[in-house]
């Protein structure tokens, strides 16, 4: 693929993620609302967030060796549709089963979109410009992420949170048709469908089963902890919905700066890299923790954006080359751990917060972060050790 078509790939694709991921985090500021809407506590509203987040890890197991068999383009546009349409249903909810049951399928097809995406981005690019590359989409994933709190919030302050969902699913469903047409048509890397086989050989695969064992801790501390986001930035200050929005955005901010220079960020620090992102995303959720000072609250969070993007397209990248033949069904692994994560941490994180106060979740979040990125660190060094002690011999 030539360097111009490359270029407007990865737009394209960086902008589906940019919504489809939003899609998700529009929420954080929206749960009061949502809450007050259908009369229940703000803990039940979160069960939604866990249904999307829960579907999407367990459907990106489906999707990944599909991607391989049939081509990751073809997934990745059945999938963008599926969540454009769903993601417009969830803005006529009257109750909560309604709401789960709607954003459960909104996620099981956005899982056809991260981790092919990032499969597709990875095999279409040199291995001297995989992390950056994989890094400026996922930076555009996960501003989507933060600054949904942004649009979210204008959005629901000057209409309703139902107005939210439906714009995000207006928006994606405008890319979706975009992608059709544009995006190159990818052929399988595989003869046969078969998931027993493909698993089968993925788990058994140790370096990467320590991989996405680790991406495991990381969805856990991070999007677990990043849905109440809005609650804790609107109770600490008392700002309105639009402006905890544009604060929560440079979350997304973090992860955008932090894509694009992770690669030269990573050859700088060399092995230290990750053990550095690991204490910077611990400062910073710490920070979060013990802060009620706003422009404090906006540094944390913007160091948390940076140390999340710098640990998640490693760990991706690593990935992606303990198994280059089956790049898609190492991603589902890989992205199975992250959302199952997320979901798990959102849903004790809402019994921290109604037993121990908001505090308390980025307070084990750090402690959390920080445990990950030594760990990482570790296992990184040790790998990268091991195989220069192969090629000596």
């Amino acid at each position: 693929m030539n360097s111009k078509k490359l270029q407007k790939m990865v737009f394209i694709l960086g902008f589906m993620a940019f919504w489809a991921n939003g899609d998700n985090y529009a929420v954080a500021p929206l749960l009061i609302d949502i809450a007050k809407d259908l009369n229940i506590e703000i803990g039940r509203a979160a069960l939604s967030v866990t249904a999307y987040m829960l579907s999407f890890g367990l459907f990106t197991i489906m999707f990944g060796p599909l991607g391989d068999r049939f081509g990751k383009t073809k997934v990745i546009n059945i999938a963008a549709f599926g969540t454009a349409i769903f993601s417009m249903l969830g803005a006529f909810a009257t109750n909560l089963p309604y709401l789960i049951a709607v954003r459960a399928i909104n996620g099981a097809f956005g899982a056809g979109i991260f981790p092919v995406t990032m499969a597709l981005v990875g095999e279409s690019v040199q291995a001297s410009e995989r992390q950056n590359t994989i890094g400026k989409v996922m930076g555009m994933m996960f501003l989507g992420g933060a600054s949904a709190t942004a649009i979210g919030g204008a959005l629901a302050y000057f209409g309703s949170w139902r107005l939210v969902y439906f714009i995000y699913g207006l928006a994606e469903l405008i890319l979706a048709l975009t992608m059709f047409k544009v995006l190159e048509k990818s052929g399988g890397k595989i003869d046969k469908l078969n998931f027993t086989k493909v698993y089968k050989e993925a788990l058994s695969n140790t370096e990467l089963l320590k991989i996405v064992s680790i991406i495991f801790l990381m969805g856990f501390s991070i999007f677990g902890s990043f849905t109440y986001s809005g609650k804790f930035v609107q109770s600490v200050t008392g700002y309105n919905i639009l402006i905890v929005g544009l604060i929560l955005s440079l979350f997304g901010i973090g992860t955008v700066v932090g894509g694009r220079k992770a690669g030269i960020v990573r050859k700088s620090l060399g092995s230290k890299f990750l053990l550095f992102t690991g204490i910077l995303g611990g400062i910073s959720l710490l920070l979060l923790s013990y802060s009620n000072i706003s422009l404090l609250i906006s540094v944390a969070l913007f160091g948390f954006g940076l140390s999340f993007v710098f640990l998640q397209s490693t760990l991706v990248m690593k990935a992606q080359e303990v198994m280059p033949k089956l790049r898609g069904t190492a991603m589902s692994l890989a992205s199975f751990n992250m959302f199952v994560g997320g979901g798990i941490g959102t849903f004790i994180n809402g019994k921290i917060l109604n037993n121990f106060g908001i505090n308390k979740i980025y307070f084990i979040a750090a402690i959390v972060l920080f445990t990950v990125g030594l760990v990482a660190n570790t296992f990184v060094n040790l790998e990268q050790n091991s195989k220069g002690k192969k090629q000596i011999a």
